[in-house]
């Protein structure tokens, strides 16, 4: 098992990226499915990615927090054989899982009880953006320190918000260090200075509606309570993205937009000293239309094709397609003069394409044996069959191509 199945079978996370619209939550869905199959692994598959595409995807109904197991039968046919390993799907749902964090860290009852109700609260831990964000690694987390799964595959929201999902939990800790916190909690430390910034709350509340400020600092107070050890989590939770056990796939299809967001995210990596396990490219073209035989010959069908429409003719003449066609021969030499022609010009036009895509994959950063290369598939990807001949590709890795 090269490529992807060695990073399936030594790794503990593997956490994909990508742009949207590369089939990044499929490719995540089909990497559980092989590690299932090829490394024998109980595997949890989680979308952080709001939309419900993996359900889809799984052929499930729905996808919850707690995990919905695919039945081993379903598995199996799937792939067509038996599946040793088990194969688990879920969905983040961050209100629940903040409330959960709350739960586990507030010092007492009454802390915990005015946190949950109070309304700033109840606005970041179901809407803000960044809380998903946190929440997301969070839950990865609490994930990884169970030792419920042998491996985690984690599906990212589309790639410029994935740097946020990896840059949450350090984003997170600065802020409960930050000067804006000290200053919008020092009024709630300090009768006197309340005196003092009373009238600002006055204003503020007319303009930003009833005891919004007054929420705010209340808010932050409560949750200081938790400070040292949600900071320290913050940097624990962070500190799992660089583990040996953990890597990254960056999902990619091969045209030039998605290519330089998929470099952009390569880029970030790096940067933060983490580890690119692989990089797929997906739907692209067969290496048959690179091949410069089939290229020559498609030529020659374009200048030569009346001949060419001919000769098929005359080889054809006993066959019955020809004997019992009430059409012409004059009009059967146009005919197949046409589809000739429409054949060789079809055939080099994809060959452009698949050129144009070969020379993007070139320009990647990285090592030939870090690409995975995923062909354009004639069927859609809707139920676990089509995902299990997904699942093939990327274990046979980058000869998939070539098909």
């Amino acid at each position: 098992m090269a490529g992807i199945g060695s990073l399936l079978e030594r790794s503990k996370i593997v956490i994909v990226a990508g742009s949207g619209g590369v089939g990044k939550t499929t490719i995540a869905a089909a990497l559980g499915l092989a590690a299932a199959d090829l490394a024998g692994k109980k595997v949890l598959v989680i979308t952080v990615d709001p939309a419900k595409r993996l359900a889809d995807a799984l052929g499930l109904v729905d996808l919850t927090s707690k995990g919905s197991q695919v039945s081993a039968s379903d598995l199996d046919n799937a792939v067509g054989h038996h599946v040793s390993g088990r194969l688990f799907v879920a969905m983040l749902d961050a209100k629940s899982s903040w409330d959960e964090l709350i739960n586990r860290h507030a010092p007492d009852v009454v802390i915990r009880q005015k946190i949950l109700s109070n309304q700033i609260y109840r606005n970041i831990s179901s809407r803000f953006v960044q809380s998903h964000d946190y929440i997301a690694m969070e839950t990865l987390y609490e994930l990884y320190r169970s030792n419920q799964y042998d491996l985690i595959v984690v599906d990212t929201p589309p790639s410029r918000h994935a740097i946020d999902f990896l840059d949450a939990p350090t984003k997170m800790a600065e802020f409960f260090s930050s000067k804006l916190l000290k200053w919008l909690t020092l009024p709630a430390r300090n009768r006197l200075l309340m005196g003092v910034f009373k009238p600002f709350y006055q204003v503020a509340d007319k303009i930003l509606g009833a005891q919004f400020l007054s929420d705010v600092a209340e808010f932050f107070l409560l949750f200081e309570s938790m400070y040292g050890g949600f900071v320290e989590r913050a940097k624990s939770v962070a500190g799992i993205l660089g583990n040996h056990a953990t890597s990254f796939v960056v999902v990619s299809s091969p045209e030039f937009v998605p290519m330089k967001e998929a470099e952009y995210f390569v880029s970030a990596l790096e940067a933060r000293h983490l580890r690119l396990g692989q990089m797929v490219v997906n739907r692209t073209l067969p290496s048959y239309f690179r091949d410069p035989a089939a290229i020559l010959l498609a030529h020659k069908v374009q200048d030569d094709y009346e001949r060419i429409a001919l000769e098929f003719l005359k080889k054809g003449a006993s066959l019955s397609f020809v004997k019992d066609s009430e059409v012409s021969p004059a009009r059967l030499d146009a005919l197949a003069e046409r589809v000739l022609l429409e054949v060789a010009d079809s055939f080099l036009n994809f060959s452009r394409v698949a050129m144009e895509q070969a020379d993007e994959i070139a320009k990647l950063p990285i090592d030939e044996d870090q690409i995975t290369l995923v062909p354009h598939l004639n069927f859609d990807v809707s139920d676990l069959i089509s995902l299990g001949k997904i699942a093939g590709h990327l274990a046979i890795g980058p000869e998939s191509s070539t098909m």
